[in-house]
């Protein structure tokens, strides 16, 4: 799963990151001075206005890069801003930048649309000399010379190039085409051909589906230090069965197969190559004789030394391989298990230091995500074990993420939720376990993008009372703007909602969120509109912006009620492992657990008036709320999963275990078995393109409802993916489910 809540790795947890801006206090109201529409919110830029894309630290440290768009997305410039005195000044101007980095709303595809948006694909890449680009311009590269100020085509074979890379010397760039590697010298001559494998099922450096979105590979090839040799992940997808993806509106079809495993069917397998660079030959290296593995990480020590991370399949042991990339022999050198949980891959980055030889690896074994020091003999690395040296962080909350290494000033910048679950901020500590401290202070979501020396970074934030601002900031402290959102609270009159806390069953605290009309009736009963998540890939109660689609129902005449149960992600660990081996009945326990104790809280609220509704795995659980009990009149679930073998087997056996240990759990946790026990107004959704959340799950859920006898409303989107993006599919969409709360609820 993407880091970002970005979404979800897995499921898409529907997010208006484009549209929204920031938080007023609880229950304040701004008199708004633009009207709030489903069409405003998709217009272009959105509520705040196009934010920079693609923000890039040059290798010196000197300068961030950004991409900035006019708010239609069609005109892009390149800008640099300094580090030392925060002056922007232009580096690549549109009518250049046009055809290096053309929007991405012009691919036709909505698949590599959504490839490229969901797992944010780099449109360009700083050479090590700091004084040149690449640019990937729709699977072309382009070299650009920042002094020249000019563009040399690169690349210019009839298939894309992809995930390029310079050689820590600057004199040759790799890539991938067709499933293979390639490297060029960068002034352009005598292109090589490293790996030579033919077919669609062998990936070389290449990246597949499922590990791209649950495992959150975004390369599987690395340059050694010394420029000589690459590492690379070879995977052999033979065996992966494949998904037909229809293309219904040509006259004559087009299908295009997906490579997806679903749980219980074979994985890729997947081995290490070593090539050289110069030669071609390739070294194979076997670090395990279970095919079943997974290899997510892996990378250079040093010159000569590989690391590499073995993960089983029931993903609760993890094993850390030292390789001599010569011999191939390897040794395991640490060893992670988590029994009765899971490796969290959200959050379990490995990080080696440059200069000495240790690094930072965060586990979950106090029962807290937290950073650990490890040391290992750099000149003999394979020698003996790594080495606890001591744990960094402690206490209860959260490591969500290291963010940057400071090696000299001895420093680690990492991300975590200590002041709050529902708060992300940046903080610090030293390598030998002191001052631990916090970077800022403001309530809110705050994050962190370090320079590779760890002297700067920019600093996003947005808040319940501040703006969407992002920052170039010296650790020291100094912050210069770089951008900052338009006023969507005073233009639109948006507001934070009520933040709320529940008690579960076992006494566990939920965090809650409410908003109600800002016009209620005098006396009159509020309907009640429940929406939801509810697995482990997010959080929907965080003190962040507001959603302008909450309020558009708000004004309605609605109230809308959001609550995270166990199983959902920013707690401890016995938190997240509630649900493991179960979807759904943990979950719907704390969703009306605390919606009994919000009616009691509020007795404005009808409790004979409530809806449901979600995307995803919320869309999951509206079905599986709909069907197993009979508290709400209406419901919503878009693209949702409706029987969990459906689903890849990374994500799925991660939380749900093995199909053959477990075929009881599995088949509980099939909604369309209880299609008979529907209960209120279902309204379905799905686009039909959906690489992710197949649109399968929906076909078997009306073939269930349909032999149940069950009426409900089905609205499915042409070739449209996970997130049914775009503008007239959105409003089609957002308008859809208005009507279908105003007809059922009032």
């Amino acid at each position: 799963m993407s880091r970002q809540i970005s979404f979800i790795p897995c499921y898409v947890l529907l997010a208006f990151l484009s549209c929204i801006a920031a938080s007023a206090p609880a229950g304040a109201q701004t008199a708004p001075t633009k009207p709030l529409t489903i069409e405003t919110m998709y217009q272009p830029g959105g509520l705040t206005g196009r934010a920079p894309e693609t923000l890039e630290w040059s290798p010196d440290g000197t300068r961030l890069t950004f991409v900035q768009r006019d708010e239609k997305g069609e005109n892009g410039e390149l800008w640099t801003v300094d580090t030392t005195t925060g002056d922007k000044t232009l580096l690549v101007s549109a009518a250049k930048l046009a055809s290096l980095d053309p929007d991405v709303n012009k691919v036709k595809n909505e698949r590599e649309k959504e490839r490229r948006t969901r797992y944010h694909v780099a449109a360009y890449l700083w050479a090590p000399d700091s004084k040149h680009l690449i640019f990937d311009s729709q699977g072309q590269l382009w070299l650009y010379d920042l002094r020249s100020e000019t563009a040399v085509q690169f690349t210019s074979a009839s298939e894309p190039s992809g995930d390029p890379k310079f050689s820590p010397d600057g004199g040759h760039v790799a890539y991938v085409r067709k499933h293979n590697l390639y490297v060029r010298p960068v002034d352009g001559k005598d292109e090589k051909q490293l790996t030579k494998d033919t077919g669609e099922n062998l990936f070389n450096g290449d990246i597949d589906w499922v590990y791209a979105e649950e495992l959150t590979v975004r390369s599987n090839y690395f340059w050694s230090p010394d420029s000589k040799d690459i590492v690379f992940l070879h995977m052999d997808e033979s065996k992966v069965p494949t998904y037909p993806i229809t293309d219904w509106l040509p006259t004559h079809p087009n299908v295009e197969n997906e490579k997806y495993p679903k749980v219980g069917d074979p994985n890729p397998v997947v081995r290490l190559g070593v090539v050289d660079a110069d030669k071609g030959k390739v070294r194979w290296i076997s670090l395990t004789s279970d095919t079943e593995s997974y290899i997510p990480r892996f990378g250079w020590v040093r010159d000569g030394v590989i690391w590499a991370e073995v993960l089983n399949r029931t993903e609760d042991k993890m094993d850390l391989y030292f390789v001599d990339a010569k011999s191939g022999k390897s040794r395991i050198v640490l060893t992670e298990t988590t029994p009765g949980a899971w490796i969290d891959f959200e959050h379990v980055e490995v990080r080696f230091l440059k200069s000495n030889g240790q690094f930072l690896w965060p586990s979950w074994r106090d029962g807290n995500m937290h950073l650990y020091l490890y040391s290992f003999d750099k000149q003999n690395p394979m020698m003996a074990e790594a080495k606890l040296e001591r744990q960094l962080t402690k206490g209860g909350f959260e490591v969500l993420g290291i963010e940057g290494v400071d090696e000299a000033a001895g420093a680690v910048f990492f991300s975590a939720n200590k002041v709050d679950p529902r708060q992300m901020h940046i903080f610090s500590v030293q390598l030998d376990g002191s001052g631990f401290k916090a970077l800022n202070a403001e309530e809110g979501m705050h994050s962190g993008n370090f320079s590779d020396d760890g002297k700067h970074y920019t600093h996003t934030f947005f808040g319940p009372q501040t703006v969407t601002t992002i920052s170039l900031c010296a650790v020291s402290g100094t912050c210069k703007p770089v951008w900052k959102a338009r006023d969507a609270i005073a233009e639109y009159g948006l507001r934070a909602p009520k933040y709320l806390e529940f008690k579960a069953e076992d006494g566990t605290v939920l965090y809650g969120r409410l908003l109600l009309p800002p016009d209620a009736p005098a006396g009159g009963k509020i309907p009640l509109i429940v929406n939801i998540y509810g697995g482990p890939a997010a959080q929907l109660v965080r003190k962040g912006a507001p959603d302008p689609f909450d309020e558009i129902l708000s004004r309605k005449g609605f109230a809308i009620f959001a609550v995270d149960n166990r199983g959902t992600p920013g707690r401890d660990r016995k938190f997240q492992t509630a649900i493991r081996h179960e979807f759904g009945a943990i979950e719907l326990k704390d969703q009306l657990t605390a919606l009994d104790q919000l009616l009691a809280q509020y007795p404005q609220l009808d409790p004979d008036r409530l809806a449901i509704w979600g995307w995803s795995n919320g869309g999951s659980m509206t079905l599986y709320a709909m069907t197993h009990s009979d508290r709400f009149r209406a419901g919503v679930a878009v693209a949702p999963v409706t029987n969990q073998v459906n689903y890849d087997t990374i994500y799925t056996e991660r939380y749900m275990g093995l199909l053959k240990d477990d075929k009881a759990g599995y088949e509980e946790s099939d909604v369309t078995r209880d299609a008979d026990k529907l209960h209120g107004a279902l309204l379905l959704v799905h686009g039909t393109s959906d690489d992710n959340v197949h649109f399968q799950n929906s076909i078997q859920m009306i073939d269930a409802l349909v032999k149940a006898g069950k009426q409900f409303r089905l609205m499915t989107y042409p070739n449209k993916t996970h997130s049914i993006a775009g503008k007239d599919a959105r409003m089609h969409l957002f308008t859809m489910i208005v009507d279908h709360f105003e007809r059922e609820l009032k």
